[in-house]
């Protein structure tokens, strides 16, 4: 039974790296390490993609039509064990991210003359390379630890009414670099293939170039209505030219613990859970916040003067699985899971109108040699209903005004895919 079990939870950290994820604010990869933490020499490489469907109703009684664009994304990772004591490994992921695009006939879409059309989207990329170092100082315990390097750009564009004196604002993110660091532990018993680990991933400051476009000349030769003049004539000598310059994105902290214990022969019983600090993340470029201040203190008579983000979040991100994993054959293994993300607030912004998930996930794994397997991975996840906001719901008194929609019973499809070779 020994032999078997520890057969079995090596499948299940497999399959579980396979399932892809769609999570709260701009989370993606979840951060696994899981391939660090295989046995001997080994080096893997998957593909993850996922299909939202994301559609609500503006506050007008207007359809919004699906916004949420799908997106996929290669991930790998190597481990060496040089000796009984030391391992060395590198992971290169994509942790987080955003993809959003509204279409059709609504108030997050422009419609102009002559057919002209500008619509509400976002995309956000990122990349990471965590360098890992282990060392065993007793035979069932592991410490690591290591750089993270990072890379993030983007861009957004704010178009329609919904937007008000906003509608038109395009920025674009230039690729910036930034430096962390991960820590953690790993303990294991192989007798009942118990294994868990808890690692923590610091948060990641980039000094990033950005691009800043405001349409609001053009709003202003169009305006008819007197106090849509007054405000957008007081614009005009902040934000009425492109603004380029340099600011700070800090990318979350987060912790991942995962844990898994044999149950039965052949079978094993796993949980992870993931924070993420998303509560203290926010984005602020120059020209947006002169444009958000000015708006501030024109609509409160010069009382508020603070301002508000381009993006932020009302509270972190709590998310999890549980399942169960079983051998089939000498060959095959599957399990199955379900999962559960607590979203990152509510009401929140129009680039990602979605309140957390629940899922159910199931995955295989295919061993044509005892060197080689091949995983598959599915999840269906019924996404959380949001209410939807303009960034302006910061200003005293208008959070009613700043209300936009509403978002509900959407639902998305991942899948992925794994290669992995021990050596």
């Amino acid at each position: 039974m020994r032999y078997t079990a520890i057969k079995t939870a090596m499948v299940l950290s497999l399959l579980m790296a396979a399932q892809t994820s769609f999570a709260a604010a701009m989370d993606r990869s979840g951060q696994s390490i899981a391939p660090f933490l295989q046995a001997g020499n080994y080096a893997e490489i998957s593909y993850s993609q996922i299909d939202p469907t994301v559609s609500g109703q503006y506050k007008d009684g207007n359809k919004i039509s699906d916004m949420g664009s799908s997106y996929d994304f290669f991930t790998g990772a190597i481990k060496l064990q040089a000796s009984e004591q030391y391992s060395f490994g590198l992971i290169w992921d994509h942790p987080f991210g955003g993809a959003a695009e509204y279409t059709g006939n609504n108030p997050l879409v422009e419609q102009g003359s002559a057919g002209f059309k500008a619509n509400t989207e976002v995309d956000v990329k990122s990349q990471n390379l965590s360098i890992l170092v282990g060392y065993k100082p007793v035979p069932n315990l592991s410490l690591y630890a290591g750089p993270v390097y990072q890379r993030v750009e983007g861009e957004v564009q704010f178009a329609g009414p919904g937007f008000a004196y906003l509608s038109g604002y395009q920025n674009k993110i230039e690729s910036s670099e930034g430096y962390g660091w991960l820590a953690g532990l790993a303990y294991e018993i192989p007798n009942i293939a118990l294994k868990t680990s808890l690692t923590y991933r610091s948060e990641i400051d980039h000094k990033a170039e950005t691009y800043e476009a405001f349409q609001v000349k053009n709003a202003l030769a169009r305006a008819s209505n007197p106090v849509d003049q007054y405000v957008l004539s007081q614009l005009v000598p902040l934000v009425g030219d492109p603004i380029e310059s340099e600011f700070t994105i800090s990318t979350p902290q987060s912790v991942n613990f995962d844990f898994q214990t044999g149950v039965a022969a052949d079978t094993v019983a796993f949980a992870n859970v993931r924070w993420v600090n998303w509560k203290a993340f926010n984005l602020r470029p120059q020209g947006f916040n002169l444009a958000s201040t000015a708006i501030g203190k024109i609509r409160t008579g010069g009382a508020f003067t603070q301002g508000f983000d381009l993006t932020d979040y009302a509270k972190d991100q709590w998310s999890g699985n549980i399942g169960i994993g079983r051998k089939l054959s000498d060959q095959f293994a599957g399990n199955i899971s379900v999962g559960y993300d607590s979203g990152a607030g509510n009401p929140i912004s129009t680039l990602g109108p979605t309140d957390g998930y629940w899922n159910v996930g199931l995955g295989l794994r295919f061993n044509p040699t005892p060197q080689l397997d091949v995983s598959l991975g599915a999840k269906y996840l019924w996404l959380g209903d949001a209410k939807v906001q303009r960034g302006d719901y910061a200003i005293p008194g208008n959070v009613e005004n700043a209300y936009v929609g509403e978002f509900t019973n959407n639902h998305a499809w991942a899948w992925g895919a794994k290669l992995g070779y021990h050596f």
